[in-house]
Formats: structure tokens, C-alpha cells, sequence
């Protein structure tokens, strides 16, 4: 008994780990398709979101379940707990990932982004979806020093932002008020997803501590 009530624990956490590795990837089409005005992309992204929707709902299921018939305590509590939170921040990032995409068909076939900031927005992309990679790693493991990791992984997407404000503002700018809207818009995507990703990890140092999630230290 004790033995498939582990496996569901373990179920739980394969789902929300698979779906950071989903999200993931909807990210790195979403900026794929932001780059290059790929609208086949952005459209499968857009399609796949669906997906995501489901997961989080089957996750959320079993958790309850588990709530319902085991009365798990200590860590087994946590972990349930958590993963019906967690559950929410990873369907968030996929719903950014999904901002992503419908910017890019909503300006198809013009690029969204003058050329002098797409490199920005590569790097955005680039570190977002290691970020992913590395919560569903760590929802796996559970090793405290990886979650810590993506505490100072997501300074780098903040500076990234920051900065885009800095070329916003440039007396320099020449593209006029419409991009500039978008690319604020797409820059917030990007930090709020870090900011998700790190906030799977800060639960999962709650998970293993029992200490509500806050900045992560090791």
C-alpha cells in the first residue's frame, strides 16, 4: 500500500517536471517564431497551449485525490501542496510562452522586432527556457543547491529587461510608439516567466525544508 502511494507521489512529480520540459519547449518556439516571423510556429504553440491546460488539470486531480483518501502530513503534504501550486506557476509560463506566440501572428508577415533588439530577445529566450529545464530538474531531484541556481540564472533575464528600457528610451529610438508598446510587452513575458520558474524552485526548497518559500539560500 505504502508502495503505490509512493508511486503516486512520484506520478505527481513526473507531471509537473514534464510539464516545465513542455513549457520549455513552447518557449523556444514562441521566440523562434518571434525572430523569424515563423507563423507555422507561433501557430503550433498557440494549438499546443491546450496541452498544458490539460496537464495542470489532470496534476490538480491527483493531488486532490491524494488530499482526499491518503491524509498525507509533513513532506507528503508539502509535496501535494505544493504541486497543486506549482502546477499553476508552470501553466502561467506556458500561457507567456502563448503571449509570445500571438505576438508574432498578430504582426505577421512584418517582424515584431527592430533588428537591433532581437539579439536581446534570442538571449531572453535562451535563458528562459534553461530555466524551465533546470524547475523541472529540480522538481525531480529535489537538490536545493540547483534551486538556488535559478535564483541567480533569473538575474540575467532581469538585466535583460532592464535593459530594454534603457533602449526604449534611447533618444536614439527611431521606431516609433507601436513597437515600443510591443516590445515592453514582450519583455514583461519574458521576466514573468523566469519569475514562475523560480517560484516552482522556491517551493520545492519547501517541499524538502518545511520553510515557506522565500529569496533561496543553501
Amino acid at each position: 500500500m505504502r508502495d503505490a502511494y509512493q508511486d503516486q507521489l512520484d506520478d505527481l512529480a513526473d507531471g509537473l517536471a514534464g510539464m516545465c520540459n513542455q513549457v520549455a519547449e513552447a518557449l523556444e518556439k514562441a521566440t523562434r517564431s518571434l525572430l523569424d516571423a515563423d507563423l507555422q510556429l507561433a501557430e503550433e504553440v498557440i494549438s499546443e497551449d491546450i496541452r498544458v491546460d490539460e496537464i495542470r488539470a489532470a496534476a490538480e486531480e491527483k493531488a486532490f485525490a491524494l488530499l482526499a483518501l491518503q491524509a498525507p502530513v509533513a513532506t507528503d503534504l508539502r509535496i501535494v501542496v505544493s504541486a497543486i501550486h506549482g502546477a499553476g506557476d508552470i501553466e502561467r509560463m506556458g500561457d507567456l510562452a502563448l503571449h509570445v506566440a500571438q505576438a508574432a501572428r498578430r504582426r505577421h508577415p512584418q517582424p515584431v522586432l527592430p533588428g537591433e533588439v532581437a539579439p536581446y530577445f534570442a538571449e531572453m529566450g535562451r535563458v528562459g527556457v534553461r530555466l524551465a529545464r533546470k524547475a523541472g530538474d529540480v522538481i525531480r531531484t529535489r537538490d536545493l543547491a540547483a534551486a538556488a541556481e535559478l535564483e541567480s540564472d533569473d538575474d540575467a533575464m532581469d538585466d535583460l529587461h532592464r535593459h530594454m528600457f534603457s533602449v526604449l528610451m534611447d533618444r536614439h529610438w527611431s521606431h516609433g510608439v507601436g513597437p515600443a508598446v510591443d516590445i515592453t510587452l514582450l519583455a514583461r513575458f519574458y521576466e514573468r516567466y523566469a519569475d514562475h520558474a523560480v517560484a516552482v524552485a522556491r517551493r520545492i526548497v519547501y517541499v524538502v525544508t518545511g520553510q515557506m518559500p522565500g529569496p533561496l539560500t543553501v
